[in-house]
């Protein structure tokens, strides 16, 4: 019987530990797919990629997961660029991705 819960105990965990990594990766999917169409990219596979898990503190002192994830967005549809999305729980505390480019005219002084 005492090992039944201790199964039991050890399968909520999982699942708890597999709930939280999907929803963090459908957050880095959401935010992914926001900067590629605020840059007027195309984020291809429409998806992205878990690359790296640690422990790191929080703010408040305790202990939380990192989680890092990978994506390729496209410019013109030939051409692969990769960006990158870490998170502290659910806080986006990095991102490298697409950005518009901004050209400005220079005026010449006469």
């Amino acid at each position: 019987m005492p090992s039944l819960i201790l199964l039991m105990i050890a399968g909520a965990f999982a699942y708890a530990w597999w709930n939280a990594g999907r929803a963090a990766s459908e957050r880095a999917i959401d935010v992914g797919r926001n900067a590629c169409h605020a840059a007027g990219v195309q984020l291809l596979d429409q998806t992205v990629h878990a690359i790296g898990l640690r422990l790191r503190r929080r703010d408040d002192g305790r202990l939380g997961l990192e989680r890092t994830f990978r994506f390729e967005y496209s410019h013109e549809g030939s051409d692969r660029n990769r960006g990158r999305m870490v998170f502290h729980g659910e806080r986006l505390v990095a991102f490298t991705g697409p950005s518009r480019a901004v050209v400005e005219t220079l005026q010449q002084i006469d």
